[in-house]
């Protein structure tokens, strides 16, 4: 347990000090809020027009989407971060320690929620200070549903890091960060078409479409279909870095 707290300690501390993934996966979400959100900040009906009212305030609904931007480029970083420390050879000299293989994956995850974690805290308060009004049972809700729809991207990141070299799961980070954006209707609602039934295939969509929870105020935005989409996806990416890993493993 020492072992495995020192370790998680450690990699935080060389997260938070490393300002250049900060920046990309904090800054980045921040500075698109001023730059889309802002111009925007009176407009209660985004996305719609004087015949299809949406209800959409557009300083809510970027808060929430660029939040999910900011989320799967902090997980899918792990994946970059993994690889670079494979070709020094770091993973190998932990395995010469007591650290086990589920607490190495553990901590991995744990950085980064916590690369996460800042870029949503951000956003929050960006989003509180342009007049984004929920009740605190919403808020909390609505970052449940994001945590846990994160959860197949960080299955992702590790899986990459541990197949990929680090140009490589770096691309793979930044590209899959932005398509996954793209699909779950990050930059603009995807309300119908073709379109909107791919992305619902997608635990992206879902994550986005978190911040429905602002809006309706029920229970249970995603529905059925959201849980079970998440839920496969989860499993399915938690199969992947096992796999990885397991395959990395026996080569080294």
């Amino acid at each position: 347990m020492a072992t495995a707290t020192t370790y998680t300690r450690f990699e935080l501390l060389r997260l938070f000090r490393n300002r250049q993934s900060l920046a990309f996966t904090v800054l980045i979400p921040v500075l698109m809020f001023f730059l889309i959100a802002v111009p925007n900040k009176n407009d209660h009906n985004f996305g719609g027009d004087a015949h299809h009212h949406t209800g959409l305030f557009a300083p809510q609904y970027y808060m929430i989407s660029l939040l999910a931007f900011g989320g799967l480029a902090a997980i899918l970083s792990i994946g970059p971060r993994i690889a670079a420390e494979r070709i020094i050879g770091w993973n190998r000299m932990l395995r010469l320690t007591p650290l086990t293989p589920g607490a190495y994956l553990r901590t991995k995850v744990v950085t980064g929620y916590a690369s996460a974690g800042v870029a949503i805290v951000l956003l929050y308060i960006l989003g509180i200070a342009f007049d984004v009004r929920m009740g605190i049972g919403v808020w909390i809700e609505l970052t449940a549903l994001v945590l846990l729809a994160l959860i197949p991207y960080a299955g992702m990141g590790i899986g990459l890091g541990h197949l990929l070299n680090a140009d490589a799961a770096g691309a793979a980070a930044g590209i899959g960060a932005s398509l996954f954006a793209f699909l779950g209707g990050a930059w603009f609602p995807i309300t119908s078409g073709g379109l909107q039934d791919f992305s619902k295939l997608l635990p992206s969509f879902w994550l986005t479409g978190a911040g429905n929870v602002g809006y309706v105020g029920v229970s249970n935005p995603w529905g059925v279909e959201g849980w079970i989409v998440v839920a496969v996806w989860s499993i399915a990416a938690t199969v992947f870095a096992m796999w990885a890993y397991r395959r990395d493993t026996r080569r080294a």
